[in-house]
């Protein structure tokens, strides 16, 4: 038998990604949405992330934080929907995943908080500063039909989701790269299916 794969997540939050990420896998699995009315740090969900913040993944006896272990993971987890490339063909698929958790997600959060790095401390900053993150990511986006090569990976659905979520709230410029890109990525059936079972979950709490 299967081991259960749990999701716990709330629509209005970055358990879209992992949302996205398990609806490309294909693989059955249970949601439980956690409130920001104060579940989200309740015993019992501390139980699952110390942090008290979704998403996480409950798999048999595994619990999996941070949206890009999660798609890292579910992509190792399942290798037969081939959503991680070979071993010996992974250096974008982590270097561009792993850009997006580190450089991307601290630049794009700074400028969401209204935050500029001063020009003589961005050695101090891992990302440098803004225009440099978003000219990298430009580059790597234009460089091949999805972040790793020529085939879409987990890389994609974290790397995606952070541009499409930064690009509608004006965190990411709208370059024509990074539309062209998402746009692609919306294109999906399981990015559709994802986004609509979260929707239908935001009307519900309303």
């Amino acid at each position: 038998m299967a081991e259960e794969l749990t999701l716990y997540t709330n629509p209005m939050s970055r358990g879209r990604i992992a949302r996205w990420m398990l609806e490309e896998t294909g693989v059955p699995y249970t949601t439980e949405i956690v409130g920001f009315d104060g579940a989200m740090k309740s015993p019992e969900y501390l139980a699952v992330n110390p942090m008290g913040k979704v998403p996480a993944i409950r798999h048999g006896k595994t619990i999996v934080t941070e949206c890009a272990a999660i798609c890292a993971y579910l992509a190792d987890t399942f290798p037969e929907v081939e959503l991680a490339p070979k071993p010996e063909e992974r250096g974008n698929y982590y270097r561009w995943m792993f850009f997006a958790a580190g450089p991307l997600e601290a630049a794009a959060t700074n400028k969401a908080l209204g935050f500029e790095t001063p020009a003589d401390k961005s050695r101090m900053a891992g990302y440098g500063s803004f225009s440099d993150v978003m000219n990298t990511l430009e580059k790597a986006v234009g460089a091949s039909p999805y972040i790793a090569g020529n085939r879409f990976t987990a890389a994609d659905v974290y790397v995606g989701s952070h541009i499409g979520w930064g690009m509608g709230f004006g965190t990411i410029e709208k370059r024509q790269a990074f539309v062209d890109y998402f746009g692609r990525l919306m294109e999906r059936p399981s990015y559709k299916r994802a986004s609509e079972i979260d929707d239908v979950s935001m009307k519900a709490a309303e």
